[in-house]
């Protein structure tokens, strides 16, 4: 049995993870800092301690018997007991490197370049320990000596990384002390905004299963409100598939009860009709009723395919004379319409827009199958744009319905009285629909050369159809 997969952690550990994340990173950023800068500060204070020491040990040097003689000052080694934990050397040599006082100069010693006053520092081992070293020159030019007198004071370096140690906790600890409060404020922050998350979840789970009306979107968040109308367009696709579906059922429940029932009363009648002729007129009026079914579902599956693709089927470009084309070489007026006249208007310029092709390939079947059934020939099946439009239309030569069927036209099973048992009167709602699914509209005009209707859809930017 496979394990089930561990739970995410939620949106708000995430975020608060986040947050912990950049805090440690700034901090370590931050501590390497006043790292660095504390021991610049230590060594800087502990460096002006050596020069000091060394300095007070210079002025204290006198030539006694023409050579130089130290009387060792306490303020010097008062100095250097600031650091008491740090050894200390000091050595204090004449010219040529002769030893005047002190421990002697250390194997790590640099030359010390002749004439040259200024303090030098150098770092070097004192036993066995990193120290630092300040070298101190001081000129004699008298009657009995004459030459440089050096002094090099130094001390391990103890006292100057507990003092850089101290600093940077001396800094860190209010950050770290701010970081917690952060990270409580943040994370009060970030569950009242992640509350409406839960508000949200609660209205979907205590919803009925068939209550697809769109979220309430007021006082959200504009980054939730982002994902909540992504939603709503989706439950709205779902709402529409849904009532197709539920119309698909009611309307095939409905309309198919009085053919079924008439094609049995057709059969029962052909079974019991014992002559001829009656039998020929009984199969006649069966065989016209199983078309006339076999039309009504055609129908009804169309509609339903339509809204289906219409829904979730991709935008693409379409030359509508592309698809006036293709129905007139499919040559299906032929079955519908023996001998009747049909002609294809299109120019010479594409007529594009942005729908998919089965609808439209739809909308134009039933346009020139009402045409040619309840029409006058000639029939003409045609494309054209003007003024930002598209139109496919289909036009004949006779009158029309009445006027007060035109409003009714396009609404599911709306027959005219002459239509009868010939339509299923879906021909203009799958037209209607497909003309909502794309942004247009049918219309139906009398023009002095016949009855004239067209699905309009607005005009997409010239180019190649795939």
């Amino acid at each position: 049995m496979p394990r089930p997969a561990p739970a995410a952690p939620s949106l708000a550990y995430r975020v608060l993870g986040a947050v912990l994340v950049i805090l440690l990173a700034g901090g370590l950023l931050v501590a390497g800092s006043t790292w660095f800068n504390g021991r610049q500060a230590a060594r800087q204070a502990y460096d002006r301690i050596l020069v000091g020491a060394a300095n007070d040990i210079a002025e204290s040097i006198r030539i006694q018997d023409g050579g130089p003689f130290v009387d060792l000052p306490v303020s010097a080694f008062e100095l250097l007991a600031q650091a008491p934990d740090d050894r200390i050397h000091y050595a204090v040599t004449g010219p040529g490197g002769e030893p005047v006082t002190g421990f002697g100069v250390l194997p790590g010693h640099p030359e010390h370049a002749p004439g040259r006053i200024a303090p030098e520092f150098f770092d070097a081992d004192l036993q066995g320990e990193a120290a630092r070293f300040v070298t101190v020159t001081r000129r004699f030019a008298e009657r009995d000596f004459s030459g440089e007198v050096t002094v090099t004071v130094g001390q391990t370096l103890r006292a100057r990384r507990a003092m850089a140690l101290a600093l940077m906790v001396d800094a860190l600890l209010p950050m770290v002390l701010a970081g917690i409060a952060l990270m409580g404020i943040s994370w009060v922050v970030i569950r009242g905004a992640v509350r409406p998350l839960g508000a949200l979840s609660q209205d979907l789970a205590f919803r009925d299963p068939y209550d697809l009306t769109p979220m309430p979107t007021e006082g959200v968040p504009q980054e939730l409100r982002v994902m909540l109308d992504a939603m709503n367009r989706f439950m709205g696709r779902l709402d529409r598939q849904m009532g197709s579906m539920r119309n698909l059922i009611s309307d095939t429940a409905h309309q198919l009860r009085t053919p079924v029932a008439a094609i049995r009363v057709q059969a029962e009648t052909l079974l019991e009709e014992d002559s001829p002729p009656g039998r020929a007129r009984a199969g006649e009026r069966l065989l016209a009723r199983t078309r006339s079914l076999g039309r009504l579902l055609d129908q009804l599956l169309s509609r339903a395919l339509v809204i289906h693709r219409t829904d979730s089927a991709p935008r693409v470009p379409v030359d509508l004379r592309e698809i006036a084309l293709e129905i007139v070489e499919r040559r299906d007026h032929e079955l519908l319409a023996p001998g009747a006249e049909m002609r294809l208007e299109i120019g010479p310029e594409p007529v594009m827009v942005m729908a998919e092709v089965f609808s439209l390939e739809e909308a134009a079947k039933n346009l020139l199958a009402n045409a040619l059934r309840h029409g006058v020939p000639p029939v003409v099946l045609g494309a054209e744009e003007r003024d930002g439009q598209a139109a496919l239309w289909v036009a004949d030569a006779g009158p029309g319905p009445a006027p007060e069927l035109l409003a009714r036209l396009g609404g599911r099973f709306e027959r005219t009285a002459q239509s009868q048992e010939q339509s299923a009167g879906l021909g203009l709602a799958i037209v209607k629909s497909v003309a909502e699914a794309f942004g247009g509209r049918v219309e139906m005009t009398q023009e002095a050369t016949g009855f004239r209707v067209a699905l309009i859809l607005p005009a997409a930017p010239g180019e190649e159809a795939p």
